[in-house]
């Protein structure tokens, strides 16, 4: 074995003075930084699901057309439907609104949506889309991310 170091750990006081923080180093924190900040950029306008909505945040039905389509294009995870006349009010809490739907109290459908405001299709048939929650006492709770004004 070669022993030109009789010490077995480097000693920490060298007269050598080692500057971590070059131009270089500078530089190349910068384009790490930009790069990143590109590809978030890229990564954002790419993915997600994308959402359409209505111009108008009142309650005001104007606009409303039948066919138009409103809120996310996320079928995958919007992926339970329901159709029926939706109403203001919920049940004991639960829900904003609720879907009338034929077979009487026990067949509605309580909504809510952070989406899409629902409050423009009061009186309106329409169909839904959204996903099943837990509900103490609705029998049957979900919250919506598309809606379809069927009339």
């Amino acid at each position: 074995m070669d022993n030109t170091n009789p010490k077995p750990f480097h000693d920490l006081k060298s007269s050598k003075s080692q500057a971590y923080i070059t131009p270089k180093t500078i530089v190349l924190f910068i384009v790490v930084i930009l790069v990143g900040i590109a590809v978030g950029y890229g990564v954002s306008r790419l993915g997600g699901p994308s959402v359409t909505s209505s111009s108008s945040t009142s309650s005001s039905t104007a606009g409303i057309s039948t066919g138009a389509i409103y809120g996310s294009n996320d079928l995958t995870t919007f992926k339970d439907t329901a159709q029926g006349v939706l109403q203001a009010g919920g049940i004991d809490g639960e829900g904003q609104y609720h879907l009338v739907r034929p077979g009487g109290d026990s067949q509605n459908v309580y909504l809510t949506s952070s989406l899409v405001d629902l409050s423009q299709f009061v009186g309106r048939t329409i169909k839904v889309w959204g996903q099943t929650q837990a509900a103490q006492h609705a029998g049957w709770l979900m919250d919506v991310g598309r809606v379809q004004v069927i009339k």
